[in-house]
């Protein structure tokens, strides 16, 4: 079965730093993509950032370009977001998501992806 869980979320000032991460199970981890999305209250999911099963490639959207960074440790089975200069923009449910084996590159798309966990809350205050 598997099975992601997200962990690291909370409440921060705007300017603040927060460390999501994702640790997965059930699965063969070094050969899947991993991608965090979020969703904020009203909207719909967006893609926030993606990285291949190499950790070669490795997409952002433009929003959070400069301030997020994604990265994972195959030996931990965990897909890290570290999250910097948050604003009260970035305020959402964090989810991660991984796909089935097989994609070596960094997918944005979230119907690509197959299996996704319970989400994480991230409220940035002003």
């Amino acid at each position: 079965q598997v099975r992601l869980v997200e962990s690291g979320g909370g409440l921060v000032q705007a300017g603040g730093s927060l460390r999501l991460s994702c640790a997965a199970s059930g699965l063969t981890f070094s050969s899947i993509a991993m991608g965090w999305f979020r969703q904020a209250p009203g909207k719909e999911r967006e893609f926030v950032a993606a990285i291949s099963r190499s950790g070669d490639s490795i997409y952002y959207h433009d929003s959070v370009k400069g301030r997020f960074t994604i990265a994972r440790d195959d030996a931990k089975r965990t897909v890290y977001l570290q999250m910097k200069s948050l604003k009260p923009e970035d305020t959402a449910i964090y989810y991660c998501a991984a796909t089935s084996p097989g994609y070596n590159m960094a997918v944005v798309l979230g119907h690509m992806y197959d299996y996704w966990g319970q989400g994480t809350q991230v409220t940035v205050s002003s």
